[in-house]
């Protein structure tokens, strides 16, 4: 309980900051909901936008003119900064008391590795159910404010729901690069790199629908936000395919970070 609360209290300024940065993000971006809404020739040309365009700008089949639509639109972009957020607290989480020369205070303690890594992990845990709650609560405030039409509570929340999974997925990646790598400080770039990478492959295949199998490579393709915004919800199989992968991931850091010598 000791280390979990250090923790948290290592962690605080780094979470109030990202989450005012996550409250100001989507507010940013539903402003913006009524240059999409208003029915002029801004909407117009956003309509004759080709294919090619639409998916590249996260678009794809949206009507954006509606709130439902726009905020599957925006939803990525939220998506991809707090998994940021997740993949580098859960390198940095692990790695910070090789980097602050505080592994010896630590090794110390009468405590195994493994209870070391759960209060760390639990620690990470409340760190993005914290961003998690913020950002959903934000969505739905301002969603409301500007939403002239449907109400969609439901759908946001489903959208936060499949966040927070894709959060784990990026919080146990994290870890398993600290725990795996001799110099854990590079393990936040690593990690960093992947998610970018899998960013990239969720463009690459909205632009071709010939290469959707890459789609297994990006936990960003793992949900259908059309699915999402039609009030199919998310994806059972899905879901439960991608808890096992968080629980590898973190199985695999408890094993690696128990047989690797610290750095002191």
């Amino acid at each position: 309980m000791n280390i979990f609360i250090r923790e948290m209290k290592a962690n605080r300024k780094s979470l109030i900051i990202w989450s005012i940065c996550m409250v100001l993000f989507v507010l940013s971006g539903m402003s913006k909901y009524t240059t999409y809404s208003s029915g002029g020739a801004a909407s117009e040309a956003l309509a004759k936008l080709p294919h090619s365009m639409r998916a590249l700008l996260g678009m794809g089949t949206f009507n954006v003119s509606k709130m439902s639509g726009f905020f599957a639109f925006l939803f990525p972009y939220i998506e991809v900064t707090v998994a940021v957020h997740a993949v580098l607290l859960g390198s940095h989480i692990l790695a910070k008391e090789e980097r602050d020369k505080t592994t010896e205070f630590l090794m110390v303690k009468p405590v195994s590795r493994s209870s070391i890594m759960t209060s760390k992990f639990l620690a990470a845990l409340a760190n993005i159910i914290v961003i998690n709650v913020v950002t959903l609560i934000s969505s739905i405030i301002f969603v409301g404010a500007f939403n002239k039409g449907k109400d969609i509570t439901s759908e946001i929340i489903v959208f936060l729901l499949s966040l927070f999974i894709v959060q784990l997925i990026f919080v146990s990646l994290g870890s398993l690069f600290s725990a795996i790598l001799k110099k854990p400080k590079t393990a936040g770039s690593w990690a960093t790199f992947i998610l970018f990478g899998g960013f990239i492959i969720a463009k690459i295949t909205d632009l071709a629908e010939n290469l959707e199998f890459l789609n297994v490579f990006s936990p960003f393709k793992y949900f259908s936000y059309e699915d999402i915004v039609n009030g199919d919800g998310l994806n059972f199989i899905v879901v439960i395919l991608s808890l096992v992968m968080v629980a590898v991931f973190s199985t695999l850091s408890y094993f690696f970070y128990q047989k690797r010598d610290l750095n002191v």
